[in-house]
């Protein structure tokens, strides 16, 4: 029986190694071949695409092993990102043609770069975008958060304001968000996302981004009415949108490969350059930077969207410091018992009055006034205004987050125009005419549609636009009306100016 039993079970383990045994393909030698009892069966092996194909160079190429080590520097990790179809035309290498040959001024927008790449390279990896846009403050600012274009846009990502405001990005007396190192970066990224969603591809996202998505979106319809495609390269755009997508693609083939044009790249390690700290009180930024162990204007580069020299907590709560200095700011913030944080707080004015009386009223230089606040030259400061002034040891509260983020300076003007008609006496000239009202002989003549050297008939009515001073009515203030935000300003007797009710018109 035991005999019996081990015949059966080497028979069984026999059976088990034929099936689990590889089935060999067979050779031309074995087609025409007749199989014998002990063979398994000939069969044709079934694929979902049919019969399997060699893998060529060309199918191979596309697929990457993604490395185990950290990039070695930002740029390499930048590089390992990119993810943006290449544009390859002639503005392409025009445009790399002018950076490589502007060695300086690449140093000079790499070495700025430096504070803020690596913050951006995080945020478009947390969002999935591609890394290609982390270059794009090359092309828009040469990464100068306090670049301001003719066209009033501001920041390395170059905001107008109307486009800042619907993004959230704070502009008022004593901030503009649109150079805000996070804010902006935040509401750059979520501007092009929303037009990559709209259109579907990087570069007319791009092209949007500079020209306007209307814009973008009306020249598409043009060509589709017409016929024709609609990629970035075939539509009619401005000479600058059309440089635009070249310039960023010139910019990414030098990060790319930098030894092909002869360019050296600094090294930016990859590794945060600042660290956000929370600010809980007013604070001058001088006294900021003196706890951070930094120069005040290496502060102002990572907090550039401060308009003034103080720090208003409830309209700011946080601030950058390089890496290595957020601990020591925070040790000497809570070791500091000198008094007052903030030198400075915020007077809503009560009414409309003219530099000199806002700077008695506040007990303040009116130069000093001026240069703080930014009041230009000839201007009222109309009421309601928020201004900067010395702030009372007496005073204990921070300024609210109602003035810290909603505080603005208006002006009107001190001197406006009136349409004026006179008659012209005897012998009278555009010169004559000018002299005998102090302006100048071209607006004379401009307004009345003649030459520089014309006379005028007896009688003739002539064009003026003479300067009308808006009189200032002195008036004792009332009560609270003038109180500060956080205070009353040093002296407490003010004088209020009313402004005449004339309309500024402007001549033809």
């Amino acid at each position: 029986m035991k005999k019996l039993l081990h015949i059966a079970c080497l028979a069984g383990a026999l059976w088990l190694s034929g099936c689990a045994a590889p089935t060999q393909p067979k050779t031309p030698t074995e087609e025409g071949a007749t199989p014998s009892s002990a063979a398994v069966f000939p069969h044709t092996p079934l694929y979902p695409q049919g019969p399997l194909q060699p893998i060529t160079a060309a199918q191979t190429s596309t697929h990457t092993v993604t490395p185990l080590f950290a990039p070695t520097d930002l740029w390499d990790r930048i590089r390992r990102g990119f993810a943006m179809p290449n544009l390859d035309n002639d503005l392409v290498r025009d445009r790399e043609q002018w950076y490589a040959s502007r060695p300086d001024y690449m140093q000079r927008m790499t070495e700025r770069s430096r504070k803020y790449l690596f913050h951006i390279v995080e945020e478009l990896e947390r969002r999935g975008m591609p890394t290609e846009l982390a270059l794009l403050p090359y092309v828009e600012s040469a990464f100068n958060p306090l670049a301001v274009s003719s066209a009033k846009a501001a920041g390395m990502w170059q905001f107008m304001p109307a486009t800042g405001d619907y993004f959230e990005l704070k502009q008022n007396a004593f901030r503009d968000d649109r150079r805000d190192v996070l804010a902006s970066t935040r509401a750059a990224l979520d501007y092009l996302q929303k037009l990559y969603n709209m259109f579907g591809d990087w570069q007319l996202a791009l092209a949007a981004y500079n020209w306007g998505e209307g814009n973008v979106s009306r020249a598409i319809a043009r060509n589709q009415k017409a016929g024709l495609p609609t990629g970035y390269d075939d539509l009619t755009m401005p000479p600058e949108t059309r440089l635009y997508v070249p310039k960023l693609q010139a910019v990414k083939n030098i990060v790319a490969n930098p030894r092909l044009f002869a360019t050296e790249l600094p090294l930016i390690e990859n590794h945060p350059y600042f660290d956000t700290i929370d600010i809980s009180r007013d604070i001058d930024v001088a006294l900021a930077a003196q706890f951070a162990g930094v120069r005040e204007e290496d502060f102002k580069e990572l907090n550039p969207s401060l308009h003034r020299p103080v720090i208003l907590a409830a309209g700011t709560p946080q601030i950058l410091l390089p890496w290595d200095n957020a601990k020591a700011f925070e040790r000497n913030f809570e070791a500091y018992t000198q008094g007052q944080y903030a030198s400075w707080t915020v007077w809503t004015l009560p009414s409309t009055m003219s530099v000199a009386q806002a700077a008695r009223s506040s007990g303040m230089d009116e130069r000093d006034l001026r240069s703080v606040n930014g009041i230009p030259p000839h201007m009222l400061i109309k009421a309601g205004s928020a201004l900067l002034v010395p702030r009372p040891t007496t005073v204990k509260a921070d300024v609210t987050s109602t003035v810290a983020d909603n505080g603005q300076i208006a002006f009107t003007p001190e001197v406006v125009t009136r349409r004026t008609t006179v008659k012209a006496g005897r012998r009278e000239s555009v010169t004559s005419i000018a002299r005998r009202y102090h302006i100048t002989t071209a607006d004379v003549a401009s307004w009345n549609d003649v030459k520089s050297g014309a006379a005028f008939r007896p009688g003739q009515s002539v064009v003026l636009y003479l300067p009308v001073r808006i009189s200032q009515a002195k008036t004792s203030a009332r009560g609270s009306s003038g109180k500060r935000t956080a205070g009353k300003p040093a002296k407490h007797s003010r004088s209020a100016g009313k402004a005449a009710n004339i309309r500024r018109k402007q001549h033809k």
